[in-house]
C-alpha cells in the first residue's frame, strides 16, 4: 500500500478507538457496563444489530462467496424477516419485563439453575468459537498487506479492539459500532461504483449483470429441493428462519443488543428494521462478487487469489507451478476473448450468440477445474495452507485496482465491522459467562466494583480465548459458510429450549435439561453422517428438543413432572 493508504487506515481505526474509549469512559457499574444503562435509542439498536450480524467475514468472504458459488447464498436470509417478528411479539417483551442481563437468566425463573447454566454453556461455546473466526478475517489483510506471519497479525488484530471493549463496555461497543456501519456502508457503495466505473474493455453495468448472468452467478432463487443442498429457497425458508430465531432470539451477542433499549417498542422497532434492511443489504453485497467474476472474466485472474499460500507452491514444486501457470495462462487468454466476443455478438443480435456462451461455459469449467487442481497442490505442499482463497478474492480486487486512499478507507472497513461484531460478542460472552455461571456457583457475592472488575476480567479472558480460535481458522474453508455451520451445530438446541419455555408449561426443568443434551447429540450426529445441509440441523436441533420433551412426558407421570 501506499503512504497515503497506510495513514488513512491508522487514522481511521485510531479514531474509532479513541472514540470508543472516551464514549465509554467512567463506568461505575454492571448496570452501565453491560447494558449501558437501558439508554440506546432506535436506531442505535438497529445500526447494532446489523454490524453485530455483519462483521468482516460478510465484507471479505460473501464476494467471493458469489464468485465462486452465485448469488444464491442470499436465500440463506429468506427466514429471516418471520424470524424478527416472532421474536417481537414473543422474545423482547419478556426480557424487557423481567429487566435480565442475559437471555438465560429467564430459563432460571422457567426452568432451573441446571437448565440455564446448560443453556448459557451452549451458547458460550458456540459464540466463542465463532469470535475466533471473526478475528481471522481481518487479519488475513494485515498479513496479505505486510507479508507477516498469519499467527501475529491475529495477536494485533484481536488486541486492539480488546482495548475499548475492555475500558467502555456495552456503551462503547453500542456507539462505535453507529459509526462503524455508516463508514462501512458509504464505502461499500463506493467500491461498488468504482468496480463498475473500472470494467474492463469499456463494458458496462449491463454487460457486467449479463456476463455473470451467463456464468451462473445471478442464480439468487434454486426451487429444486435437495436436503444436501446448503442453498435454496426451502432451506434458505426454513433452515433460515429457524436460525435467525435462535441466532436473534437466544443468542446473547443480539439479544444484548436490544435489551439495551429503552423500552419495549424502542428494541422491537430495532428488529422490524433489521428484517426489512438485511436482504437487500446481502445481496448487495453479493452481486459485488457477482461482478467481480465479470470484472476478471474481462480481465486475466491470477491463478490463485491468495498469493502468498501460491508462493510456497512456486518454491517447493516450481516445475508444477510453471505447467500450471502456463495452462492458466492460455485459458485466461481465450475466456477473456470469449467474454468480449459473446459482448459483441449480444450487441448485434448475432446468430451465434448461443455457441459462443456453449463455448464460454466449456472454458469456464476448465478454469474452474484447474483452480482445484492448484488448490489441492498447495494444500498437499503446504498442511497449513489455507484451504480456499474465496476470502481472498475482494481483497485482490481492492489492492490491484481502487485508487490511492480507496485501498486503506476499504482495509480500514474490514477492520471495523470485525471489531463491531467482535466487540459485541465478547460484551456478550463476559456479561453470560459472569452472570450465568461466575456467580451462580460463586460462595460470596460481589459488590458493585468487584463485580465491574470481574466484567473487564471475562471481557478479557474471552478475547485471549477468541485469539487463540483464531490461530486454527486457516482450514475452515469460506469463513462467511464456517461461522454458519459452526452456529448451527448449536443453535437449534438453544432455541429448542425456549420454545419449550414459552410455549409447553407443563415441561419442567429436569425434562427438557435431558431433551436439549438428547437434541445436541442427535444434531451432531446428523452433521458428522452428513445426512442434511447445515441450514436443517436448526430445525431438528429445535423439533429435538420439543420431540424429545413431549416423549418424556409420554414415560412419565404428569404428577412427577412440576406443572
Amino acid at each position: 500500500m501506499s503512504n497515503i493508504d497506510w495513514i488513512v487506515l491508522v487514522f481511521t481505526l485510531f479514531a474509532v478507538v479513541v472514540y470508543g474509549i472516551f464514549i465509554g469512559r467512567g463506568q461505575k457499574s454492571n448496570e452501565s457496563y453491560l447494558k449501558a444503562d437501558n439508554k440506546m435509542p432506535w436506531y442505535i439498536v438497529l445500526l447494532g444489530i446489523m454490524a453485530t450480524q455483519a462483521s468482516a467475514i460478510t465484507f471479505l468472504s460473501a464476494p467471493g462467496q458469489a464468485y465462486t458459488d452465485g448469488m444464491r447464498f442470499v436465500q440463506y436470509y429468506f427466514g429471516l424477516p418471520l424470524a424478527m417478528i416472532v421474536i417481537s411479539i414473543t422474545f423482547i417483551p419478556i426480557f424487557q419485563r423481567l429487566n435480565v442481563y442475559t437471555a438465560y437468566e429467564y430459563l432460571e425463573q422457567r426452568f432451573d439453575r441446571k437448565t440455564r447454566v446448560l443453556t448459557s454453556l451452549l451458547f458460550l461455546l458456540s459464540r466463542g468459537l465463532s469470535t475466533g473466526i471473526s478475528i481471522y478475517a481481518p487479519s488475513i489483510i494485515l498479513s496479505s498487506v505486510l507479508n507477516w506471519n498469519i499467527y501475529l497479525t491475529n495477536i494485533l488484530t484481536g488486541g486492539i479492539l480488546l482495548i475499548y471493549t475492555y475500558i467502555g463496555g456495552a456503551k462503547a461497543v453500542a456507539h462505535t459500532q453507529k459509526l462503524q456501519f455508516l463508514i462501512i456502508l458509504g464505502t461499500m457503495a463506493f467500491a461498488a461504483y468504482l468496480l463498475v466505473q473500472n470494467m474492463p474493455n469499456g463494458a458496462s453495468f449491463s454487460d457486467a449483470l449479463y456476463l455473470a448472468g451467463k456464468s451462473d452467478k445471478l442464480n439468487v432463487i434454486t426451487t429444486e429441493f435437495d436436503w444436501k443442498d446448503k442453498y435454496n429457497i426451502w432451506s434458505g425458508i426454513f433452515g433460515g428462519f429457524f436460525l435467525a430465531l435462535s441466532y436473534f432470539g437466544t443468542d446473547q451477542s443480539q439479544v444484548g443488543r436490544y435489551i439495551s433499549a429503552k423500552d419495549t417498542s424502542t428494541g422491537r422497532m430495532g428488529l422490524l428494521l433489521n428484517g426489512l434492511v438485511k436482504i437487500p443489504m446481502q445481496f448487495a453485497i453479493l452481486l459485488i462478487g457477482a461482478l467481480l467474476f465479470a470484472f476478471f472474466a474481462l480481465k486475466p485472474a491470477p491463478i490463485y487469489f491468495n498469493e502468498h499460500s501460491y508462493q510456497y507452491l512456486k518454491t517447493s514444486n516450481p516445475e508444477l507451478a510453471t505447467s500450471l501457470e502456463k495452462e492458466h495462462n492460455f485459458l485466461q487468454q481465450k475466456f477473456g476473448l470469449q467474454s468480449k466476443q459473446i459482448l459483441a455478438e449480444r450487441k448485434t443480435a448475432s446468430a451465434h450468440l448461443n455457441t459462443s456462451i456453449a463455448e464460454f461455459k466449456t472454458t469456464q469449467k476448465q478454469i474452474k477445474d484447474l483452480h482445484s487442481r492448484v488448490e489441492e497442490a498447495i494444500n498437499k505442499t503446504n498442511y497449513n495452507a489455507e484451504r480456499t482463497d474465496t476470502n481472498y478474492i475482494f481483497l485482490y480486487f481492492v489492492k490491484s485496482t481502487l485508487p490511492v486512499g480507496m485501498i486503506g478507507l476499504l482495509f480500514a472497513v474490514i477492520f471495523l465491522a470485525s471489531w463491531g461484531s467482535i466487540s459485541a460478542a465478547l460484551n456478550s460472552l463476559a456479561s453470560s459467562s459472569l452472570k450465568d455461571v461466575h456467580l451462580i456457583f460463586s460462595k460470596k457475592k460481589p459488590n458493585d466494583e468487584e463485580e465491574l472488575a470481574y466484567s473487564r476480567l471475562h471481557t478479557l479472558a474471552w478475547g485471549l480465548f477468541s485469539i487463540a480460535v483464531a490461530m486454527f481458522a486457516t482450514q475452515m474453508g469460506s469463513l462467511i459458510e464456517a461461522v454458519n455451520v459452526l452456529g448451527s451445530l448449536f443453535y437449534g438446541p438453544i432455541l429448542g429450549i425456549f420454545l419449550v419455555a414459552f410455549y409447553f408449561k407443563k415441561i419442567n426443568g429436569s425434562l427438557v435439561f435431558f431433551a436439549a443434551i438428547l437434541a445436541e447429540v442427535s444434531v451432531i450426529a446428523v452433521y458428522k453422517f452428513d445426512i442434511v445441509s447445515f441450514l436443517w440441523l436448526n430445525i431438528i436441533g429445535a423439533f429435538g428438543v420439543v420431540f424429545f420433551c413431549i416423549a418424556g412426558l409420554l414415560f412419565y407421570h404428569p404428577k412427577a413432572l412440576n406443572s
